[in-house]
């Protein structure tokens, strides 16, 4: 029975490798060993980054209501606690929007944690 070189099956992977490199400067681009290193980290970093990029919308989230809690005068950590006494599930990001588009929906909502607080 005749031998059966891998070449065939080798350059499918480097190709694959190569493609994800597309863009890369240099070296990280046209030769597999460099490209397969550079393409390793990037996907590890885009990993990262789409944990990361949930925080930070929360984050922000957090700040809009905030700013618009003091506005009505009430700290967000309050007002969150107020929301919680009151059975008001609202999520931080509808709240952010709310406090961006709806500032009367968005008071109302600061005058019912109010009332729970006091």
């Amino acid at each position: 029975m005749a031998r059966i070189k891998g070449g065939m099956n080798a350059r499918k992977k480097h190709n694959r490798v190569l493609k994800l490199a597309k863009g890369y400067r240099g070296a990280r681009s046209k030769q597999y060993r460099v490209a397969k290193q550079s393409v390793m980290r990037a996907l590890t970093s885009s990993f990262a980054g789409r944990k990361e990029r949930k925080r930070q919308f929360r984050r922000l989230w957090i700040a809009r209501i905030n700013a618009a809690a003091r506005m009505n005068g009430l700290s967000y950590s309050k007002f969150m606690y107020g929301l919680k006494l009151a059975g008001i599930e609202v999520n931080r990001k509808m709240l952010s929007e709310m406090a961006i588009n709806d500032a009367e929906g968005f008071a109302a909502l600061v005058e019912v944690a109010k009332t729970k607080l006091a």
